[in-house]
């Protein structure tokens, strides 16, 4: 088990996390939804700790613990007076290594309600279906939280026996930051080894598709508004260019002063939310865009968007973009290094998909570094409209699929 930490001298709080190296990527269709099920049972109890047990200790310390699900890791982690490590730690440690499994039954209506919550959800739901649009049939074209047949019927033993293969040292990664001592945590970690000492990772995950050609994809719902997204394979998570990517992203809808945000809200007024995303996985990625407009706006949302991708694939962003957006970046960046919950995070997420772990002056280097040349290549290679699926949560795919012929006519007419 790999152990990585970071003294932050100015605090008297530690965040702590464990990492684990499985996630909806690593199921089959038959267990489409079990690593988010498992993350919500490691609450449920150990034979050491009943779930009120659990809620109790962490409340009494004052502390925040939570845990997440990605397509490629779980995480279990907390936030608590440094005073607390110890203590914080034989029980989070306990619930990630030995879960018991009790109380399943009632835990399976909380999920299945979670996912019912989750289609009501458009706004969500749209993005799980641009990466069925992006990757079909592969495991990353799959909803992170699952499908409520397989919550409701997938038996203990089973369970047990997913955790117990991926829940194991080589697939853990214990990160730290804050008011920590390295030694002493990785004592803690030595302590709590004894009996799960041994084990292998397990195999990779299914590669990701090298190539894939765009699709449209409509899940019919009657809502006030279209929920809609556009999206490509993006960059992988050690990609070099992903610092170019970023920089990009905030020119063109990740910020207020983004091309999407001012075109299409600011200027005409055709949307609340509008904005550009991207995801990295360990070997491929998915960048988007999403806007949420009410029917007699789609056409002309989607008119804008297509003009707005074409111009930036075309032509470039400007130099006085160009610095806003590299100053935007280091800022954000800066700033969510004050947080020992995000430093945790990266240590974490870094060391755990062997990403390379930069201080924060390499960072801002890198992003220094970005140039027009290099935002202008990465536009014409993952923007380029005809290359772009589309997906929608609304009342009438043939609406969509007229609008979206302005900006891939291909797809519209397929």
């Amino acid at each position: 088990m790999r152990v990585v930490s970071e003294h932050v001298p100015s605090v008297r709080s530690v965040a702590l996390g464990f990492w684990v190296r499985t996630g909806s990527r690593d199921e089959s269709p038959a267990q489409a939804g079990l690593s988010h099920f498992l993350e919500h049972l490691l609450f449920k109890g150990t034979d050491r700790f009943s779930s009120l047990e659990i809620d109790e200790t962490f409340d009494a310390m004052g502390a925040e613990v939570n845990a997440g699900t990605g397509k490629e890791t779980t995480s279990v982690y907390s936030r608590f007076l440094d005073r607390h490590l110890d203590r914080a730690f034989e029980v989070l440690s306990d619930m990630v290594l030995r879960p018991s499994y009790p109380d399943i039954d009632s835990e399976r209506q909380v999920v299945i309600e979670e996912i019912a919550m989750y289609e009501d959800e458009p706004a969500d739901k749209v993005h799980d279906v641009l990466s069925t649009a992006i990757f079909g049939d592969h495991p990353l074209g799959r909803p992170i939280i699952g499908q409520a047949e397989v919550v409701g019927s997938v038996p203990v033993p089973d369970i047990a026996a997913y955790h117990d293969a991926r829940y194991v040292p080589p697939n853990l990664v214990v990160a730290a930051a804050g008011s920590i001592d390295h030694d002493r945590l990785v004592a803690l970690v030595n302590g709590t080894l004894d009996g799960k000492a041994g084990g292998e990772a397990v195999a990779g995950p299914e590669p990701a598709p090298a190539t894939t050609e765009p699709q449209l994809r409509f899940h019919v719902k009657e809502t006030e508004q279209y929920h809609l997204c556009l999206g490509a394979p993006g960059l992988a998570r050690g990609d070099d260019r992903r610092f170019s990517l970023r920089v990009l992203d905030t020119i063109l809808g990740g910020s207020t002063s983004s091309r999407l945000f001012q075109e299409v809200r600011e200027k005409r007024g055709l949307a609340y939310a509008v904005y550009s995303y991207a995801s990295q996985y360990a070997d491929s990625g998915q960048v988007g865009l999403y806007v949420g407009t009410r029917p007699d706006n789609v056409a002309e949302a989607m008119d804008v968007i297509g003009a707005e991708l074409r111009r930036i694939c075309d032509e470039g962003v400007s130099e006085a973009e160009l610095d806003r957006a590299r100053e935007n970046v280091k800022g954000r960046t800066t700033l969510a290094m004050e947080s020992t919950a995000a430093r945790m995070n990266r240590l974490g997420s870094s060391l755990l998909m062997d990403v390379p772990l930069l201080t924060l002056d390499e960072v801002l280097a890198r992003i220094d570094a970005v140039t027009l040349e290099d935002v202008r290549t990465l536009s014409a290679e993952l923007f380029d409209p005809s290359r772009m699926s589309a997906a929608g949560v609304g009342g009438s795919e043939d609406a969509f699929r007229t609008a979206l012929d302005a900006v891939n006519p291909q797809l519209a007419a397929a």
